[in-house]
C-alpha cells in the first residue's frame, strides 16, 4: 500500500482547524496547570484540503482492499473490499432490499451476510432520515449499503450521495440519454452536475476524508434500471454509457409496460426479459459495459438468475420475508385449534411446540 501523503502543523497555543472551519480565539484559564499543559503539549491536526488532490485511492484506504474481518456473530468473514472491485473480480453477490427502513433489520441482514442491502426509498415510506439510520446500522455491520432513489433526479442523488452509500440505483432509465444524466448527477463540476458540500456530509467523514474528491467516482457503483419496453429496445446503449455500472432488470414494471401486470410470469414477458439480459451480458466483454443486476420472483428464483449470468441478484425483501413467516405462523396456530384433542395429538402438539419454540 502507498504511503499516506499527509503533512501536519504543529501549535503550542491554539488547535488549527480545517480550512472550512472558523479559527477559535485563544482560551482563557485560571488554572496555572491547566496553562502550563498548554504551553508543553503540542497538537497535530491536519493541513487544510489541497485543491488538487495528490493521493489517490489506495493511500487512504485504511484497510487493504483485499483484507477479511471476523464477524464475531456469525463465525464467518465479511470482505471489505467495495462492491465495484469484487464485481471487477468477476464475483457474483446477493442482497436484500429493505423497505420497512428499519435501522433493526438493517442491522440483522448485515450481520446474516447478505453482501449488499438496497435501502429503497422508490417504494419504501422513509426518506433521507430513515435511510440515513439504517446507513448507521449497516456502517457497524461492514455491509455496503446501495440507496435506490424515488426518481432519477439532479436533488435526489444530491441528496442521496451525501449520506455516502456504495452505491445508487436510478429508477425507470429508458434511453442512453437518460443514463448520460443519471451519471452526470453522481459526478462534480466539470464532468457532471452535482452540488458541492464535500466538506462537511458524511460521505466524505464530514470533511476529514482528504481523498474523497480523488476517490468517489472509484468507490460509487451506479445502477440504471431497465423496466420497460422502451428501455429493452435501448438496453445495449444503456449498458455502453460511460460510468453506468450495472444493469438492474425490473421484471415486475417490465410485464406491467407489456400489458401484463397480473401476469409478470407470461411467455412474453420472459422472452423480453432474456433479450434485454444477453444485451447487458455482451456489454460486459466490451469498453465500458455494464453489469447485470435483478430481483429473484417466485417463477425465477436467485439461483435460475446467477445460472443465467447476473452477477448481482436481489433474492429477498424485509417486508416478504416477515409476511411469509407471519402468515406461517398464524396458520400453524389455527391448524392447531381444529385438531380433536385426543391425547396422542395433544403430544404430538407439545413435541410440536417444544420444537417451534426451539427454532
Amino acid at each position: 500500500m502507498a504511503s499516506l501523503n499527509l503533512s501536519y502543523s504543529t501549535t503550542t497555543t491554539t488547535i488549527s482547524s480545517l480550512s472550512t472551519l472558523r479559527k477559535p480565539k485563544p482560551l482563557a484559564f485560571t488554572s496555572n496547570i491547566s496553562t502550563k499543559f498548554l504551553k508543553t503539549q503540542t497538537f497535530k491536526t491536519l493541513t487544510p484540503l489541497n485543491s488538487k488532490p495528490t493521493t489517490t485511492h489506495s493511500d487512504l484506504s485504511p484497510i487493504d482492499s483485499t483484507t477479511t474481518i471476523a464477524n464475531p456473530n456469525t463465525n464467518t468473514t465479511k470482505n471489505l473490499k467495495n462492491l465495484k472491485s469484487r464485481l471487477h473480480n468477476n464475483e457474483t453477490l446477493y442482497g436484500i432490499f429493505l423497505l420497512t427502513f428499519s435501522p433493526t433489520l438493517a442491522e440483522i441482514a448485515g450481520l446474516s451476510g447478505y453482501d449488499f442491502v438496497v435501502v429503497d426509498m422508490e417504494h419504501g415510506p422513509g426518506g433521507i432520515p430513515e435511510a440515513l439510520a439504517c446507513l448507521h446500522a449497516l456502517a457497524a455491520t461492514n455491509t455496503p449499503a446501495i440507496l435506490r432513489l424515488p426518481e432519477s433526479s439532479a436533488t435526489w442523488a444530491k441528496k442521496a450521495l451525501d449520506l455516502g452509500p456504495q452505491g445508487l440505483m436510478f429508477p425507470m432509465i429508458e434511453s442512453p440519454i437518460e443514463a448520460q444524466e443519471a451519471v452526470s448527477y453522481c459526478r462534480f463540476p466539470p464532468r457532471g452536475v452535482r452540488g458541492s458540500a464535500h466538506t462537511v456530509v458524511r460521505a466524505s467523514n464530514y470533511g476529514i476524508d482528504e481523498g474523497y474528491l480523488s476517490n468517489y467516482e472509484d468507490e460509487l457503483l451506479i445502477m440504471c434500471q431497465v423496466e420497460s419496453v422502451e428501455g429493452v429496445k435501448h438496453v445495449d446503449e444503456i449498458a455502453a454509457v460511460d460510468g453506468v455500472d450495472c444493469v438492474q432488470m425490473g421484471p415486475l414494471d417490465l410485464s406491467a409496460s407489456m400489458g401484463y401486470l397480473w401476469d409478470p410470469g407470461n411467455k412474453k414477458v420472459k422472452d423480453m426479459l432474456r433479450v434485454a439480459e444477453r444485451a447487458v451480458l455482451n456489454s460486459e466483454g466490451g469498453n465500458g459495459g455494464a453489469y447485470l443486476a435483478g430481483f429473484a420472483l417466485p417463477y425465477d428464483g436467485p439461483d435460475d438468475l446467477r445460472k443465467r449470468g447476473y452477477h448481482m441478484v436481489s433474492g429477498a425483501v424485509d417486508v416478504g420475508l416477515f409476511r411469509s413467516a407471519a402468515v406461517e405462523d398464524v396458520e400453524k396456530f389455527k391448524r392447531g385449534l381444529e385438531m380433536d384433542g385426543s391425547d396422542d395429538e395433544q403430544e404430538g402438539r407439545q413435541d410440536g411446540d417444544e420444537k417451534y419454540w426451539s427454532e
